[in-house]
């Protein structure tokens, strides 16, 4: 164990990074337009994904909300029509 700690402590810094991809990005130069664009263009799909799921749970949420409301009301209505029947 402890020769294995002293060879990982022998290693470089950067040893466990990976290589910069492409030629520019080894140049440290910024990403490409393209690249920024496909990037920004995935995250606009990823977002209007997560946008239509969440409206699709809020109108899941809308419709059982009426449905509770609608069950409460009844048996507000059967529990006033009990109460009226005894008295």
């Amino acid at each position: 164990m402890a020769q294995r700690a002293k060879i990982q402590a022998k290693r470089p810094a950067g040893h466990a990074k990976e290589p910069p991809a492409g030629p520019r990005a080894a140049a440290g130069a910024p990403p490409s337009v393209d690249a920024r664009l496909k990037a920004v263009e995935q995250e606009r799909d990823s977002l209007r994904t997560e946008l239509e799921a969440a409206r699709q749970r809020i109108a899941a949420l809308e419709e059982s909300r009426s449905l509770v409301a609608s069950r409460i009301d009844y048996v507000i209505e059967s529990l006033s029509g009990v109460v009226d029947r005894d008295d």
